[in-house]
């Protein structure tokens, strides 16, 4: 594991952080991209991905803080300390496509359309994320997995960001890209939580992101669903 990068004097260049910055810039620069061959300012696209990177990482942080209270109520300050790891996709989820709801809202912009433009490159975006957690050492597996889950993980995302791409380039629904995100990213992290450590089971032997995911999975699938029917 690599957590430091190098130092330049007094400054240290945390991996984890590298790679989260490297994830902004690689989704934002495709996602806006892609939406100026829709027809949607890329202009939009930069302060969307930067509202929701913001609101994301600080929602992440806070939801992974209060799933580990126990931990940060004796060390306080490691709640500021992001380059040792520790956010969580679901609470960047709420906080996140929250703040970019209403921003999209204020500027009158299609919400679902702009949502269907992202979801690829929110994944690609995770992919390279998760390259970070891996050179940090967080998020790991089993000592019977001798597969890193980080890069596993990686590899699933990219796969996500392959297949929605190429769904968002053919006739499709609007609102249908984002939730095939969500339904596909709640199957991979369903699956991918029975080869990892850091969660402890909660009830029947799953834990609280299994369940999470299994209910986002429903609602996904409902959603895409009723969007079909209406269709028809």
């Amino acid at each position: 594991m690599f957590p430091e990068i190098c130092k330049i004097g007094p400054f240290t260049i945390y991996s984890y952080g590298l790679m989260l910055v490297a994830a902004f810039s690689v989704g934002t620069f495709f996602a806006a991209r892609e939406a100026k061959r829709q027809g949607i300012s890329p202009e939009l696209i930069f302060n969307l991905t930067f509202i929701v990177f913001i609101s994301g990482i600080i929602g992440s942080r806070l939801f992974f803080v209060v799933e580990n209270l126990d931990t940060y109520i004796k060390k306080p300050l490691e709640i500021i300390m992001l380059q040792h790891g520790g956010l969580s996709w679901f609470g960047g989820l709420i906080l996140g496509s929250t703040s970019g709801i209403v921003y999209l809202r204020i500027k009158k912009a299609p919400v679902l359309k702009t949502l269907d433009i992202l979801a690829p490159y929110i994944a690609l975006a995770q992919a390279v994320g998760r390259v970070g957690c891996f050179l940090n050492g967080c998020c790991g597996g089993t000592i019977f997995n001798r597969i890193p889950v980080q890069l596993v993980s990686s590899f699933l995302l990219l796969v996500i960001f392959i297949v929605l791409r190429f769904m968002l380039r053919r006739p499709h629904l609007i609102g249908q890209i984002i939730l095939a995100y969500l339904l596909f990213y709640s199957v991979k992290r369903f699956s991918i939580e029975f080869f990892r450590t850091d969660n402890p089971i909660i009830w029947a032997n799953l834990t609280l992101f299994q369940i999470l995911s299994a209910v986002l999975f429903l609602f996904s699938a409902v959603s895409l669903t009723l969007l079909k029917l209406r269709k028809k």
